[in-house]
C-alpha cells in the first residue's frame, strides 16, 4: 500500500489530488490513499468563515475551494476524481466549519469516518477511533485526533472536545498498537505552551509506528520521539510561497514494504515544482 500525506491545505481540496496523479505519471507507481492533517477548510457556507480565512481569502481565492468545487457537483471535477479513483481522509483543523461537521457526524454515529464533499472522495475521520483501510489484501491501521488543544478551558469548536477526549481515553485502555497517528496539533511538550496534551498521553501509551501532523508553521521535521519507539513526521504546510511553488516537506509518501514495515519519502521539489499557484487549477 503506498500513501500521500499532507497537512494544512487551506481550500485547496483539488491540489492533493492532482499532486497525487503528477506522482503517478511521474514515477508509475500507484497511489492506494491520501492522508490529510488537517486545515482541510471545509466550508461549505461562507457567512461560517472564520476570521483569518476571511482575511486570506480576500487575496487568494483558494482559500473557498471547498465551496466553490466541492459543495455542488461540478462535472469536470466530477469525472477527473472518478478516473483518478482516490480518497482523502482527513482529521479536523482548527479552520473549519465544525457545526457542518458536526451535523455530518451525527449523520454517521456507527461509522468511523464519514463523507463531506459531494463527490464523496474526502472523508473526514472521527477523533480518538482506529481506523482501517484495506487496499489489494493489504491493511493500515491509523488513529486520527482533530483540532487543536487548548490549556484555558476555552469550549471553542477549534478545540478539542469533551467526547473526543472520552474516545481518546478509552483508546488509551485497548492496549493495541497501531502503524500511524495523523493529527493536526502537536503534543504539549513545548515550552511555548501549546499542543494538546492528549497527543503526548497517546504517543507515552500506545505503540505507532508514525507520527504524522501539521498546524505549527513550524519547517519539515522527521525524529524520533521521546517514546524511542514512534518517528514524528512535521509536514510542512501546502501553501505556495511568495515564488509561487510550494516548499519542501509538504508532500510525503509512506510505502508499506510489508506487514509492519514502512518506507517514507520526502518528494522532491522537481516534482511539485511543476504545479504552481498559476497553474495547478488548469
Amino acid at each position: 500500500m503506498r500513501l500521500l500525506l499532507f497537512a494544512d491545505i487551506h481550500g485547496k481540496i483539488l491540489l492533493p489530488f492532482k499532486l497525487a496523479d503528477l506522482y503517478q505519471q511521474k514515477t508509475g507507481k500507484k497511489i492506494d490513499l491520501i492522508l490529510q492533517c488537517g486545515d482541510v477548510g471545509i466550508y461549505p457556507n461562507l457567512e461560517n468563515l472564520d476570521k483569518a480565512t476571511i482575511r486570506h481569502a480576500q487575496y487568494d481565492r483558494d482559500e473557498l475551494g471547498f465551496y466553490d468545487d466541492f459543495v455542488n457537483e461540478n462535472p469536470l471535477i466530477k469525472d477527473y476524481l472518478e478516473q483518478l479513483n482516490l480518497d482523502m481522509i482527513c482529521v479536523r483543523g482548527n479552520h473549519e466549519d465544525h457545526d457542518y461537521l458536526n451535523e455530518l457526524e451525527t449523520v454517521y454515529p456507527e461509522a468511523t469516518r464519514f463523507p463531506v464533499d459531494v463527490y464523496q472522495r474526502v472523508w473526514m475521520c472521527k477523533s480518538g477511533i482506529m481506523q482501517s483501510v484495506e487496499k489489494d489484501g493489504e491493511f493500515l491501521n491509523f488513529v486520527g485526533v482533530g483540532r487543536i488543544g487548548d490549556r484555558k478551558g476555552r469550549t471553542n469548536q477549534r478545540f478539542i472536545q469533551p467526547y473526543e477526549q472520552k474516545l481518546i481515553r478509552r483508546l488509551l485502555k485497548t492496549r493495541r498498537s497501531f502503524d500511524l497517528l495523523i493529527t493536526h496539533d502537536k503534543d504539549d511538550q513545548s515550552q511555548r505552551g501549546y499542543g494538546m496534551a492528549e497527543i503526548r498521553n497517546l504517543l507515552d501509551n500506545v505503540i505507532f509506528n508514525y507520527h504524522f501532523y501539521g498546524h505549527t508553521g513550524e519547517p519539515f521535521n522527521v525524529e524520533t520521539d521521546t517514546n524511542g519507539i514512534t518517528q514524528s513526521c512535521k509536514i510542512k504546510e501546502l501553501e505556495f510561497g511568495t515564488s509561487g511553488v510550494l516548499p519542501e516537506g509538504c508532500m510525503i509518501v509512506l510505502e508499506q514494504t510489508n506487514e509492519e514495515q514502512f518506507k517514507m519519502e520526502v518528494v522532491d521539489t522537481a516534482l511539485t515544482n511543476q504545479l504552481t499557484k498559476f497553474n495547478w487549477k488548469y
